[in-house]
Protein backbone atom coordinates (compact mmCIF):
# COMPACT_ATOMS: atom_id res chain seq x y z
CA UNK A 1 0.00 0.00 0.00
CA UNK A 2 1.62 3.51 -0.84
CA UNK A 3 2.41 5.60 1.43
CA UNK A 4 -0.70 8.29 1.31
CA UNK A 5 -3.32 5.54 1.56
CA UNK A 6 -1.94 4.11 4.74
CA UNK A 7 -1.55 8.17 6.12
CA UNK A 8 -5.03 8.34 4.80
CA UNK A 9 -6.40 5.31 6.42
CA UNK A 10 -5.22 7.06 10.08
CA UNK A 11 -6.49 10.83 9.72
CA UNK A 12 -9.75 11.12 12.11
CA UNK A 13 -12.63 11.10 10.42
CA UNK A 14 -14.43 12.86 13.02
CA UNK A 15 -13.77 15.31 15.71
CA UNK A 16 -14.12 12.87 18.34
CA UNK A 17 -12.23 9.64 16.72
CA UNK A 18 -8.59 9.18 18.33
CA UNK A 19 -5.97 9.57 16.89
CA UNK A 20 -4.02 5.54 16.37
CA UNK A 21 -0.40 6.71 17.30
CA UNK A 22 0.50 3.41 17.93
CA UNK A 23 -0.39 2.73 14.09
CA UNK A 24 1.34 5.99 12.77
CA UNK A 25 4.91 6.12 14.88
CA UNK A 26 5.95 2.97 12.17
CA UNK A 27 5.04 4.71 9.11
CA UNK A 28 8.29 7.51 10.28
CA UNK A 29 10.78 4.48 10.78
CA UNK A 30 12.86 6.04 7.87
CA UNK A 31 12.72 9.55 9.65
CA UNK A 32 14.30 11.03 13.14
CA UNK A 33 10.48 10.76 14.04
CA UNK A 34 10.93 9.52 17.65
CA UNK A 35 13.95 11.10 18.35
CA UNK A 36 11.07 14.32 19.04
CA UNK A 37 10.63 12.39 22.15
CA UNK A 38 14.22 13.60 23.58
CA UNK A 39 14.22 16.90 21.87
CA UNK A 40 13.39 19.81 24.62
CA UNK A 41 11.47 23.07 23.93
CA UNK A 42 11.26 26.91 25.70
CA UNK A 43 8.90 26.70 28.31
CA UNK A 44 8.11 29.96 28.08
CA UNK A 45 6.10 28.74 24.86
CA UNK A 46 6.05 25.27 25.24
CA UNK A 47 5.09 24.15 29.04
CA UNK A 48 4.27 20.64 27.44
CA UNK A 49 7.85 19.69 27.42
CA UNK A 50 9.09 17.78 24.75
CA UNK A 51 8.28 18.22 20.30
CA UNK A 52 6.70 14.67 20.22
CA UNK A 53 4.18 15.73 23.00
CA UNK A 54 3.89 19.30 21.52
CA UNK A 55 2.66 17.69 17.90
CA UNK A 56 0.76 15.11 19.33
CA UNK A 57 -1.46 18.27 20.41
CA UNK A 58 -1.05 20.12 17.63
CA UNK A 59 -2.69 16.87 15.47
CA UNK A 60 -5.05 16.69 18.01
CA UNK A 61 -6.45 20.80 17.77
CA UNK A 62 -6.26 20.30 13.91
CA UNK A 63 -8.65 17.01 14.14
CA UNK A 64 -10.62 19.05 16.63
CA UNK A 65 -11.21 22.05 14.01
CA UNK A 66 -14.82 21.48 12.18
CA UNK A 67 -12.72 23.35 9.07
CA UNK A 68 -10.38 20.19 8.41
CA UNK A 69 -13.19 18.36 7.49
CA UNK A 70 -14.54 20.48 4.75
CA UNK A 71 -11.16 19.79 2.99
CA UNK A 72 -10.60 17.17 0.46
CA UNK A 73 -9.47 14.22 0.84
CA UNK A 74 -5.76 14.87 -0.70
CA UNK A 75 -6.16 18.20 1.40
CA UNK A 76 -6.37 16.38 4.58
CA UNK A 77 -3.80 14.65 3.92
CA UNK A 78 -1.22 17.01 3.37
CA UNK A 79 -2.25 19.00 5.98
CA UNK A 80 -1.91 16.35 8.50
CA UNK A 81 1.27 15.52 7.28
CA UNK A 82 2.54 18.59 7.69
CA UNK A 83 1.19 18.69 11.32
CA UNK A 84 2.77 15.48 12.04
CA UNK A 85 6.09 16.92 10.88
CA UNK A 86 5.74 20.94 11.05
CA UNK A 87 8.66 21.07 14.07
CA UNK A 88 10.77 17.74 12.35
CA UNK A 89 13.58 20.57 12.23
CA UNK A 90 14.17 20.62 16.00
CA UNK A 91 15.99 17.52 16.25
CA UNK A 92 18.34 18.93 14.31
CA UNK A 93 18.37 22.43 15.45
CA UNK A 94 17.52 22.54 19.22
CA UNK A 95 20.58 24.38 21.28
CA UNK A 96 21.20 25.69 24.73
CA UNK A 97 21.76 29.02 24.46
CA UNK A 98 22.14 31.13 27.35
CA UNK A 99 20.38 28.79 29.64
CA UNK A 100 16.89 29.13 27.48
CA UNK A 101 16.43 26.15 24.65
CA UNK A 102 16.14 27.58 20.83
CA UNK A 103 15.50 26.14 17.83
CA UNK A 104 16.95 28.24 14.73
CA UNK A 105 15.69 27.84 11.03
CA UNK A 106 13.97 24.41 12.45
CA UNK A 107 11.26 25.21 9.67
CA UNK A 108 13.75 25.67 6.69
CA UNK A 109 15.97 22.12 7.85
CA UNK A 110 12.34 20.73 8.70
CA UNK A 111 11.26 21.57 5.03
CA UNK A 112 14.51 19.65 3.71
CA UNK A 113 13.63 16.56 6.26
CA UNK A 114 10.57 16.18 5.23
CA UNK A 115 11.55 16.97 1.29
CA UNK A 116 14.07 14.04 1.39
CA UNK A 117 11.56 11.64 3.52
CA UNK A 118 8.91 11.71 1.17
CA UNK A 119 10.91 11.52 -1.59
CA UNK A 120 13.61 8.80 -0.83
CA UNK A 121 11.27 6.81 1.78
CA UNK A 122 7.83 7.18 0.58
CA UNK A 123 8.17 7.41 -3.33
CA UNK A 124 6.57 10.93 -3.72
CA UNK A 125 8.50 12.03 -6.36
CA UNK A 126 8.77 11.17 -10.61
CA UNK A 127 4.94 12.13 -11.22
CA UNK A 128 3.36 15.92 -10.89
CA UNK A 129 0.46 14.62 -9.04
CA UNK A 130 3.55 13.08 -6.17
CA UNK A 131 5.52 16.62 -6.59
CA UNK A 132 2.58 18.55 -6.33
CA UNK A 133 1.72 16.69 -2.72
CA UNK A 134 5.46 16.57 -1.45
CA UNK A 135 5.82 20.33 -2.04
CA UNK A 136 2.86 21.56 -0.56
CA UNK A 137 3.73 19.46 2.63
CA UNK A 138 7.52 20.94 2.47
CA UNK A 139 6.09 24.38 2.06
CA UNK A 140 3.68 24.33 4.81
CA UNK A 141 6.14 22.88 7.14
CA UNK A 142 8.77 25.73 6.03
CA UNK A 143 6.32 28.53 6.53
CA UNK A 144 4.25 27.06 9.63
CA UNK A 145 5.63 30.01 12.07
CA UNK A 146 4.99 33.11 9.32
CA UNK A 147 1.36 33.80 9.70
CA UNK A 148 2.09 34.25 14.06
CA UNK A 149 5.06 36.62 12.48
CA UNK A 150 3.16 38.14 9.61
CA UNK A 151 2.13 41.46 10.74
CA UNK A 152 5.42 41.99 12.67
CA UNK A 153 7.33 41.77 9.11
CA UNK A 154 8.04 45.35 7.19
CA UNK A 155 5.80 45.37 4.25
CA UNK A 156 3.77 42.27 5.27
CA UNK A 157 1.67 42.56 1.94
CA UNK A 158 3.78 41.77 -0.27
CA UNK A 159 5.52 38.74 2.01
CA UNK A 160 2.32 37.04 1.91
CA UNK A 161 2.24 37.58 -2.23
CA UNK A 162 5.63 36.07 -1.78
CA UNK A 163 4.87 33.25 -0.07
CA UNK A 164 1.39 32.34 -1.73
CA UNK A 165 3.66 32.57 -5.05
CA UNK A 166 4.49 28.97 -4.14
CA UNK A 167 0.94 27.70 -4.95
CA UNK A 168 1.92 28.29 -8.71
CA UNK A 169 4.31 25.41 -8.87
CA UNK A 170 2.87 23.39 -5.35
CA UNK A 171 -0.79 24.12 -6.48
CA UNK A 172 -2.23 22.90 -3.84
CA UNK A 173 -0.58 25.53 -0.88
CA UNK A 174 -2.20 28.24 0.19
CA UNK A 175 -2.31 30.69 3.05
CA UNK A 176 -5.58 29.41 3.90
CA UNK A 177 -4.37 25.60 4.82
CA UNK A 178 -1.05 27.10 5.98
CA UNK A 179 -3.24 29.52 8.70
CA UNK A 180 -4.90 26.57 9.43
CA UNK A 181 -2.31 24.41 10.58
CA UNK A 182 -0.50 27.38 12.09
CA UNK A 183 -3.93 27.66 14.60
CA UNK A 184 -3.34 23.98 15.22
CA UNK A 185 0.06 24.75 16.49
CA UNK A 186 -0.44 27.51 18.53
CA UNK A 187 -3.19 25.81 19.90
CA UNK A 188 -1.29 22.49 20.13
CA UNK A 189 0.84 24.04 23.44
CA UNK A 190 0.63 25.26 27.06
CA UNK A 191 1.96 28.82 27.47
CA UNK A 192 0.22 32.45 28.20
CA UNK A 193 0.81 33.89 24.52
CA UNK A 194 -1.84 31.74 23.07
CA UNK A 195 -4.88 34.51 22.40
CA UNK A 196 -2.03 36.83 21.47
CA UNK A 197 -0.83 34.50 18.99
CA UNK A 198 -4.22 33.65 17.86
CA UNK A 199 -5.16 37.29 17.18
CA UNK A 200 -2.18 37.32 15.01
CA UNK A 201 -2.69 34.84 12.60
CA UNK A 202 -6.42 36.55 12.35
CA UNK A 203 -4.75 39.59 11.26
CA UNK A 204 -2.19 37.32 8.99
CA UNK A 205 -5.86 36.31 7.53
CA UNK A 206 -6.68 39.68 6.72
CA UNK A 207 -3.44 40.72 5.18
CA UNK A 208 -3.73 37.84 2.97
CA UNK A 209 -6.97 38.55 1.71
CA UNK A 210 -6.22 41.76 0.83
CA UNK A 211 -3.25 40.92 -0.65
CA UNK A 212 -5.69 39.33 -2.95
CA UNK A 213 -3.50 35.81 -1.73
CA UNK A 214 -5.54 34.43 0.62
CA UNK A 215 -7.05 31.02 -1.49
CA UNK A 216 -4.82 31.59 -4.62
CA UNK A 217 -1.28 33.49 -5.92
CA UNK A 218 -1.81 37.24 -6.45
CA UNK A 219 -2.85 37.45 -10.38
CA UNK A 220 0.07 39.70 -11.69
CA UNK A 221 -0.28 41.32 -15.00
CA UNK A 222 2.39 39.70 -16.54
CA UNK A 223 5.41 37.12 -15.76
CA UNK A 224 8.17 40.00 -16.25
CA UNK A 225 6.02 42.37 -13.61
CA UNK A 226 5.42 39.42 -11.34
CA UNK A 227 8.64 38.15 -11.21
CA UNK A 228 10.39 41.58 -10.82
CA UNK A 229 8.21 42.01 -7.93
CA UNK A 230 8.57 38.76 -6.53
CA UNK A 231 12.54 38.79 -6.98
CA UNK A 232 12.60 42.08 -4.52
CA UNK A 233 12.50 44.78 -7.30
CA UNK A 234 10.91 48.17 -6.13
CA UNK A 235 7.64 48.07 -8.42
CA UNK A 236 3.72 47.84 -7.40
CA UNK A 237 2.12 44.53 -7.95
CA UNK A 238 -0.41 46.07 -10.48
CA UNK A 239 2.03 47.65 -12.48
CA UNK A 240 2.95 46.31 -16.28
CA UNK A 241 6.77 46.42 -16.85
CA UNK A 242 8.34 46.96 -19.86
CA UNK A 243 10.25 43.26 -21.04
CA UNK A 244 13.95 44.77 -22.42
CA UNK A 245 15.23 41.14 -22.61
CA UNK A 246 16.28 39.82 -25.79
CA UNK A 247 16.41 35.85 -25.54
CA UNK A 248 15.83 33.36 -23.47
CA UNK A 249 18.69 31.15 -21.41
CA UNK A 250 17.25 28.17 -20.36
CA UNK A 251 18.58 26.59 -16.98
CA UNK A 252 17.96 22.89 -16.07
CA UNK A 253 17.68 21.71 -13.01
CA UNK A 254 17.71 17.61 -11.53
CA UNK A 255 19.80 15.41 -9.76
CA UNK A 256 22.06 13.13 -11.81
CA UNK A 257 20.46 10.35 -13.68
CA UNK A 258 17.34 12.26 -14.08
CA UNK A 259 17.44 12.45 -17.80
CA UNK A 260 18.33 16.06 -18.51
CA UNK A 261 20.37 15.23 -21.90
CA UNK A 262 17.78 13.28 -23.22
CA UNK A 263 15.20 15.78 -22.55
CA UNK A 264 17.32 18.88 -24.45
CA UNK A 265 17.60 16.50 -27.36
CA UNK A 266 14.01 15.68 -27.38
CA UNK A 267 12.79 19.33 -26.81
CA UNK A 268 15.47 21.85 -27.81
CA UNK A 269 18.19 20.30 -30.10
CA UNK A 270 18.53 23.18 -32.09
CA UNK A 271 19.95 25.50 -29.47
CA UNK A 272 23.49 25.69 -27.71
CA UNK A 273 23.94 23.90 -25.01
CA UNK A 274 26.80 24.59 -22.05
CA UNK A 275 27.09 21.21 -20.38
CA UNK A 276 29.12 21.17 -16.91
CA UNK A 277 29.35 17.16 -16.93
CA UNK A 278 30.86 17.99 -20.92
CA UNK A 279 33.36 20.16 -19.85
CA UNK A 280 34.67 17.96 -16.68
CA UNK A 281 35.18 15.27 -19.17
CA UNK A 282 36.97 16.89 -21.70
CA UNK A 283 38.87 18.22 -19.10
CA UNK A 284 39.83 15.14 -16.69
CA UNK A 285 38.24 16.54 -13.39
CA UNK A 286 35.83 14.22 -11.58
CA UNK A 287 32.81 14.92 -9.30
CA UNK A 288 34.43 14.99 -6.24
CA UNK A 289 37.14 17.27 -7.91
CA UNK A 290 37.55 20.97 -7.16
CA UNK A 291 35.54 22.43 -9.68
CA UNK A 292 36.64 26.18 -10.08
CA UNK A 293 38.29 25.42 -13.50
CA UNK A 294 35.13 23.58 -14.90
CA UNK A 295 32.88 27.05 -13.47
CA UNK A 296 35.07 29.37 -14.70
CA UNK A 297 35.64 27.50 -18.40
CA UNK A 298 31.31 27.34 -18.40
CA UNK A 299 30.89 30.80 -17.06
CA UNK A 300 33.03 31.68 -20.52
CA UNK A 301 31.40 29.84 -22.80
CA UNK A 302 28.11 31.49 -21.19
CA UNK A 303 29.72 34.80 -21.71
CA UNK A 304 30.08 33.99 -25.34
CA UNK A 305 26.85 33.44 -26.11
CA UNK A 306 25.43 36.60 -24.18
CA UNK A 307 27.57 38.87 -25.67
CA UNK A 308 26.09 37.88 -29.31
CA UNK A 309 22.68 37.68 -27.50
CA UNK A 310 22.67 33.71 -28.61
CA UNK A 311 19.99 32.30 -26.45
CA UNK A 312 21.39 28.88 -24.76
CA UNK A 313 20.12 26.21 -22.81
CA UNK A 314 23.00 25.63 -19.47
CA UNK A 315 22.30 22.38 -18.18
CA UNK A 316 23.99 21.17 -14.92
CA UNK A 317 22.42 20.10 -11.35
CA UNK A 318 21.65 24.02 -9.87
CA UNK A 319 19.98 22.08 -6.98
CA UNK A 320 20.07 24.78 -4.49
CA UNK A 321 18.62 28.12 -4.82
CA UNK A 322 22.33 30.51 -3.74
CA UNK A 323 23.52 28.95 -6.50
CA UNK A 324 20.25 29.11 -8.97
CA UNK A 325 20.42 32.70 -7.73
CA UNK A 326 23.62 33.72 -8.91
CA UNK A 327 23.61 32.16 -12.51
CA UNK A 328 20.06 33.74 -12.99
CA UNK A 329 21.93 37.40 -11.77
CA UNK A 330 24.84 36.59 -13.83
CA UNK A 331 22.36 36.04 -17.35
CA UNK A 332 20.44 38.88 -16.06
CA UNK A 333 23.30 41.47 -16.57
CA UNK A 334 23.39 40.49 -20.13
CA UNK A 335 19.75 41.33 -20.43
CA UNK A 336 18.80 37.80 -21.05
CA UNK A 337 15.33 36.41 -20.64
CA UNK A 338 15.68 33.06 -17.65
CA UNK A 339 13.55 30.20 -17.62
CA UNK A 340 14.48 27.32 -15.00
CA UNK A 341 13.00 24.13 -16.22
CA UNK A 342 13.24 21.76 -12.88
CA UNK A 343 13.25 17.77 -14.00
CA UNK A 344 12.54 14.68 -12.08
CA UNK A 345 12.01 11.14 -12.43
CA UNK A 346 11.05 8.48 -10.26
CA UNK A 347 14.30 7.28 -7.83
CA UNK A 348 15.20 4.07 -8.42
CA UNK A 349 14.50 4.79 -12.41
CA UNK A 350 17.10 7.77 -11.61
CA UNK A 351 19.69 5.29 -10.26
CA UNK A 352 19.54 2.88 -13.22
CA UNK A 353 19.78 5.70 -15.41
CA UNK A 354 22.88 7.11 -13.11
CA UNK A 355 24.82 3.88 -13.00
CA UNK A 356 24.51 3.51 -16.63
CA UNK A 357 26.44 6.21 -17.70
CA UNK A 358 30.17 6.81 -18.13
CA UNK A 359 30.76 9.07 -15.65
CA UNK A 360 27.79 8.14 -12.83
CA UNK A 361 27.93 9.89 -9.63
CA UNK A 362 28.49 7.66 -6.83
CA UNK A 363 25.25 6.84 -5.26
CA UNK A 364 26.29 8.14 -1.42
CA UNK A 365 27.27 11.77 -3.28
CA UNK A 366 23.43 11.97 -4.83
CA UNK A 367 21.90 11.19 -1.27
CA UNK A 368 23.37 14.20 0.01
CA UNK A 369 22.42 16.17 -3.22
CA UNK A 370 18.64 15.13 -2.20
CA UNK A 371 19.57 16.68 1.12
CA UNK A 372 19.83 19.97 0.22
CA UNK A 373 17.53 19.95 -2.96
CA UNK A 374 15.16 22.98 -2.86
CA UNK A 375 13.10 22.78 -5.74
CA UNK A 376 13.12 26.51 -7.71
CA UNK A 377 10.44 28.94 -7.03
CA UNK A 378 8.91 31.41 -8.67
CA UNK A 379 10.78 34.30 -7.21
CA UNK A 380 13.89 32.96 -9.20
CA UNK A 381 13.46 33.68 -12.77
CA UNK A 382 11.04 34.86 -15.21
CA UNK A 383 10.12 31.26 -15.82
CA UNK A 384 10.08 28.75 -13.66
CA UNK A 385 8.37 24.89 -14.33
CA UNK A 386 8.47 21.52 -13.37
CA UNK A 387 8.58 18.39 -15.28
CA UNK A 388 8.64 14.53 -14.75
CA UNK A 389 10.67 12.79 -17.13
Amino acid sequence: MKFTEQLYDLIPCSSSADIQWDKIDPLFSGICFSAMKDTPQNPVYHGEGDVYTHMQMVCRELAADPDFYTLSDRHKEELFLAALLHDIGKVKTTRLENSVWSSPHHSLTGSQIVRTFLWRDCGLCGTMENIVFRETVCSLVRYHMLPVNLIDRNDPEKIARETAAAAELAADFSWYLLCMLSKADVKGRISDNIENALEQIRLAELAAEDAECFHCPYPFKDSFTGYAYLSGRNVAADQILFDDTWGEVIMISGLPGTGKDTWIRQHNSEMPVISLDDIRKKMCIGHGDPQGAVIRTSQEQARIFLRKKQPFIWNATDLTKDLRQKLVRFFEQYKARVRIIYLETDWNKRAERNLGRDNAVPESAVNKMLEMTVLPSPDEAQAVEWRCV
